[in-house]
């Protein structure tokens, strides 16, 4: 009578899990896994394109994690951030490694519950330029910003201070070349990818001031009608990999840091 109520619950754990893995791992009618494709943009050491042209960067690798617990497999497209907007409005990518509260953004995606990666926007400035203590110090300065970020709306009030010019870089290192050769006073970027860069080329003459501190996600775009299903599974599976000790345990969202004199509508 044991052995048989053993095995009766035995039978019944493997349906269980028969049943919760055909949960997690939807199927396209051919039986393969559902394919999720994914933007992801020039932000090392978060996002990046290795030097072989495949996707690399930590928040890259921990997609991979959850997409493989939850059942997906990943088609990466690799992009600048203007394209990823207008790819996640229209349904060309089901999904973005991105940062939360974007404004242009708000009617078009679903974010992900969980903010597996804190960044943090900082001013660079060279020795001889005061530091950003209150965000006044950018008046009557020229700022140097990477074309095609937004940075959460940002952006849009920069453009509107008459008092404070602003001038463009193609890219993270050529910021930092612009900010050396005296093209601008101040260089808003986030540190992660300013830092990997100082990180090959030291030089201790680049100060910085934090400016404010947001957080990474999954962004979902509405145009895929399984939005909320894939954040659902997304989350679930990132809950998972964390509580088995499989990736580092979820952060806490304390309240994010600005710097003083930050406009409101912007925080």
């Amino acid at each position: 009578m044991l052995r048989h109520s053993s095995l009766l619950l035995l039978c019944l754990l493997t349906l269980l899990s028969t049943v919760l893995w055909a949960q997690e791992a939807p199927a396209t009618p051919d039986g393969k896994r559902e394919v999720v494709r994914v933007a992801y943009v020039e932000f090392p050491p978060i996002t990046y394109r290795g030097l072989s042209g495949e996707p690399a960067g930590y928040f890259v690798d921990m997609t991979r994690d959850v997409a493989k617990e939850a059942g997906f497999e990943l088609e990466f497209l690799y992009l600048p951030v203007s394209r990823t907007y207008l790819y996640l409005q229209n349904g060309t990518v089901d999904l973005w490694l991105g940062m939360t509260d974007i404004p242009a953004l708000t009617d078009d995606i679903l974010e992900s519950r969980a903010n597996p990666v804190s960044l943090q926007l900082s001013a660079w400035y060279r020795k001889d330029t005061p530091p950003v203590e209150h965000l006044d110090a950018l008046r009557g300065n020229t700022v140097i910003l990477i074309g095609g970020y937004t940075y959460g709306g940002f952006r849009d009030w920069l453009d509107q201070q008459k008092d404070i010019r602003i001038t463009e870089a193609p890219n993270h290192r050529s910021g930092i070349d612009m900010l050396k050769r005296k093209r601008g006073d101040y260089l808003l970027d986030y540190r992660q990818p300013v830092r990997e860069i100082l990180d090959q080329r030291p030089d201790h003459a680049i100060q910085e001031s934090e400016i404010r501190t947001r957080y990474g996600a999954w962004l979902f775009s509405l145009a895929n009608p399984r939005a909320a299903m894939l954040r659902d599974a997304f989350d679930d599976a990132y809950l998972r990999l964390t509580e088995r000790g499989f990736l580092p345990p979820v952060l806490e969202k304390a309240p994010t840091f600005v710097v003083p004199g930050f406009p409101e509508a912007y925080r």
